[in-house]
Order: C-alpha cells, then structure tokens, then sequence
C-alpha cells in the first residue's frame, strides 16, 4: 500500500524532470545548428511559401469549376447507397419475421401492433 501512497507525486515529479531535462536538451540541440543550414533553409521555406500560394489559388480555380459536378457526383452516390442499405434492412426483417414467426414473442408483438 505504500507504493500507491506515493505514486502520483512520484509521478508529477518525474514528469516535471523529464520536461526540465527534455527542455535543456532541445535548447542545445537547436543552439548548435549551423548558421550556413538556416540560411538555406530559409531560402528553401521562402520558395515553398510561395510554390503553396501558387498552388492554392490553381485549386481554388478548379474547385470552382469542378465543385458542383463534384458534390453532384457525391449525393448520387451517397444516394445509391442510402438505397442499397433500405433494401438490405427490408431483406433482414422479412428473414426475422420469418425465424420469428414460430416464437410466442413475435406473435404477441405483432397482436400489438395490430390493435395500435
């Protein structure tokens, strides 16, 4: 019982260190990092931006054409499923109507539903 009695302070504490000790080596790491490299990868980062800003507007110019076919395409098809699945569950109550039939259950609930 002793070792639960001091677990979640245990806990807090090694997650403190481990973020203390995490913290400094991240400090380090990115301490040492030549200038040469961040220079080139500003350079990189510069043309990326503006490679993704190029890419942005040609899809926003053919989402607005392509857009309403697109979403045409889907409710079709969500559609065709719907269906597909109505017709699945209509296949699965008639087969249980079917096993149902003979149990004292199915023929109570289906009085019920004829009084209603």
């Amino acid at each position: 019982m002793s070792q639960r009695d001091g677990f979640g302070s245990g806990f807090l504490a090694g997650a403190f260190v481990g973020g203390v000790f995490g913290g400094i080596v991240g400090a380090l790491i990115a301490s040492r990092r030549e200038p040469e490299l961040l220079a080139d990868e500003e350079a990189l980062t510069d043309s990326q931006a503006e490679a993704k800003k190029i890419a942005a507007k040609r899809r926003q110019m053919k989402a607005s054409e392509s857009e309403t076919i697109g979403i045409e395409t889907a409710r079709r098809s969500l559609e065709d499923k719907i269906a597909q699945l109505n017709a699945t569950i209509d296949e699965v109550r008639k087969q249980l109507g079917n096993v149902n039939a003979g149990s004292p259950q199915a023929t109570n609930d289906r009085s019920l539903t004829k009084d209603s």
